[in-house]
């Protein structure tokens, strides 16, 4: 990942913007197959409320501390963290709805668990011993979501033989299907998207689990946004999915459309994030993983 990159959104911006005005910085913080989506979902927020707007591949969260990012594209479990360390930092926009039926027009995604097709597997109890690829310890659904689900289990992540950090869940797909990694917890968003870019490597993938449901990642202003301009983003995206030139985009991220999220819809993740916590403050204390 090339931090602070600017994406190419040219034949998506409004030339009509004011270009005296500051650039709305948005940045990504999710999968990079998210990154496409997310410029043209910049590029059109901008368009709409008369503001030059750029994407950039986010490249640490101290982007967010510093203000030096006005939009974000983020993890729920960043974002609940973030918000612990400093209140006020991160202020929730909008969250996407996927288009498809398990989702039920809900902002919610799950974890897939995944499996090549031709391994023996066929379910999260077989992973005894087996390798396990993660793709980031601030994720969610590839890492916080399965060591609840440990916990739920009476287990640790010993339960796993050999554990791989991948860096992202696109890596973690690829290992599976290459057979370097025997399974993994996908964001069924990212997986989905994976599906229709690659049905070739999705077919060769199976899910032997689902996690969740979970509070979907979201877009939040960052501290130095003024209220009305947060208003206007939220708005704007809230809108897209009522533009047919824009839908096929969206459908290509699998979003139908966003909505309007609030700070205790991540409730859900503060709850899963106290348990791993509470779990993990023993063993710390004993000197033992």
């Amino acid at each position: 990942m090339t931090g602070g990159r600017a994406i190419n959104c040219t034949g998506l911006c409004n030339t009509a913007v004011d270009s005296s005005v500051k650039p709305l910085v948005f940045a990504n913080f999710l999968a990079p197959n998210m990154t496409s989506v997310y410029a043209a979902v910049a590029a059109r927020v901008g368009r709409a409320i008369g503001v030059p707007a750029r994407l950039i591949q986010g490249d640490g969260f101290e982007q967010l501390r510093d203000g030096s990012v006005d939009v974000a594209f983020l993890c729920g479990l960043p974002y609940v963290r973030l918000c612990a360390e400093r209140p006020g930092m991160l202020y929730p926009l909008a969250a996407p709805i996927l288009d498809e039926a398990r989702y039920q027009d809900r902002p919610v995604y799950f974890s897939d668990v995944i499996v090549h097709r031709d391994s023996p597997f066929s379910s999260f109890e077989d992973l005894r011993g087996r390798s396990w690829a993660y793709n980031d310890p601030d994720s969610f659904s590839g890492w916080l979501l399965v060591r609840h689900y440990l916990v739920q289990m009476g287990e640790t992540e010993a339960f796993f033989g050999r554990l791989a950090f991948s860096g992202w869940h696109q890596e973690s797909i690829r290992r599976v299907h290459a057979g370097e990694i025997d399974a993994s917890a996908i964001d069924s968003q990212v997986l989905g998207v994976e599906r229709l870019r690659n049905p070739d490597v999705a077919s060769e993938l199976r899910v032997i689990a689902t996690l969740g449901p979970s509070t979907s990642p979201l877009a939040v202003a960052t501290a130095g946004v003024p209220e009305d301009l947060r208003q206007q983003v939220r708005d704007a995206l809230c809108d897209l999915g009522r533009q047919p030139e824009i839908r096929d985009v969206l459908a290509s991220g699998l979003i139908r459309r966003f909505t309007p999220i609030d700070d205790s819809a991540y409730d859900d993740i503060r709850q899963v994030l106290a348990v791993v916590d509470q779990r993990r403050a023993p063993s710390s204390s004993a000197g033992t993983r």
